[in-house]
């Protein structure tokens, strides 16, 4: 286990209502993060983990470009050729070692969350996701597929949540999509807001703008094909699977076919 406290300085990340304090004894490195997460930036002062980033060597020769995740013994590992992290959950408390870039803390910070939205539900998507109207819609789909650019088409009553990774937290019996900081081509923040998400859309590209519905196996499919989720842990791959078929009973979801231009937005209240 990889040791140090570094208390001098920190600040507090909080996506979808979790709160992540990031210590460092670089400042430069905290007010970096502080714009990377500018409106993600919280105050808690009982945060639900608490990471020691220690910057130093920029790579890990033995480690290669694919995230490895790995639980023994109580203590996840995560590494990747730029970082490497260790977290004990049942200590509330991790260290990060890498240099000072964004890029590594944010790998660092979608796998964390991955693991802790599994257990209650819920999940990161590879999806836009926006509110109209009071409600959240999610636009999965694999790379082209078209969530930028749906993104970029929506109108003005239209507030986006993210163009790359959607947050779903599962409350009690409804499904929340809140905003995160993990963009895509749009390289801009969603807002950090939230609401129940109405349906979820698979985008494909056309001639015509046309929602088809899905059947509950290939709905499945889908989802699962297109969720953040690193670990090996056969008992919560199984959780994954389970909350997939959970989520695809509550929520519609649908084929959204589409010619890039706004009017397919019309099809969306």
């Amino acid at each position: 286990m990889l040791t140090t406290e570094i208390q001098s300085l920190g600040i507090v990340i909080e996506i979808g209502a979790m709160p992540v304090q990031v210590n460092s004894e670089s400042p430069d490195f905290l007010a970096m993060l502080r714009e990377r997460y500018a409106g993600y930036i919280g105050s808690s002062k009982d945060p639900e983990i608490t990471f020691d980033v220690q910057l130093g060597e920029s790579r890990f020769p033995e480690t290669d470009d694919s995230v490895q995740v790995t639980c023994k013994d109580g203590c996840w590992t995560f590494q990747r050729g730029d970082f490497r992290a260790e977290w004990k959950p049942s200590k509330r408390r991790g260290v990060i070692r890498q240099s000072a870039n964004p890029y590594s803390i944010d790998a660092v910070l979608r796998i964390v969350h991955s693991l802790t939205l599994v257990k209650n539900g819920g999940f990161l998507l590879h999806s836009a996701s926006a509110i109209r109207n009071g409600r959240a819609f999610l636009f999965s789909g694999v790379s082209e597929a078209g969530k930028t650019t749906i993104s970029r088409l929506a109108p003005s009553d239209v507030t986006l949540l993210t163009d790359e990774i959607s947050y779903v937290r599962k409350q009690e019996n409804v499904y929340m999509a809140h905003g995160t900081p993990f963009t895509g081509e749009l390289a801009k923040l969603g807002e950090n807001v939230t609401a129940p998400v109405a349906a979820l859309y698979f985008l494909s590209k056309g001639l015509e703008n046309r929602i088809d519905p899905l059947s509950a196996g290939e709905a499945t499919r889908l989802l699962l094909s297109n969720q953040l989720f690193f670990a090996e842990d056969e008992h919560l791959v199984r959780q994954v699977f389970d909350s997939a078929f959970e989520f695809v009973s509550r929520v519609p979801v649908f084929r959204l076919t589409f010619f890039p231009d706004a009017r397919v937005w019309e099809l969306i209240r």
